[in-house]
């Protein structure tokens, strides 16, 4: 199963995403793009999302089926930086 990742590092903010595909983004706290839903992620609004970020900030991946259930994405992700706290 894919998962969206959103590197928070490179995230500016801009909010194309959000505008593009509010079924599976929002702004969090600080401002920056946040998954909110992992459903049906390769439907087009997903991947126009994923081509618009200027800072190539979101990506999709593989999810980890092994005990972990951690995403192969990058490791400053929300998903993961969760998984730790």
């Amino acid at each position: 199963m894919k998962k969206i990742c959103v590197n928070q590092e490179k995230c500016i903010g801009c909010g194309a995403c959000v505008a593009i595909d509010p079924e599976h983004f929002e702004f969090n706290d600080e401002g920056k793009s946040s998954v909110i839903s992992n459903e049906n992620v390769e439907n087009e609004n997903v991947l126009n999302a994923i081509e618009s970020c200027p800072t190539g900030a979101i990506s999709l991946s593989e999810e980890n089926k092994e005990e972990t259930q951690e995403c192969n994405c990058c490791q400053e992700c929300d998903e993961c930086k969760k998984e730790d706290e």
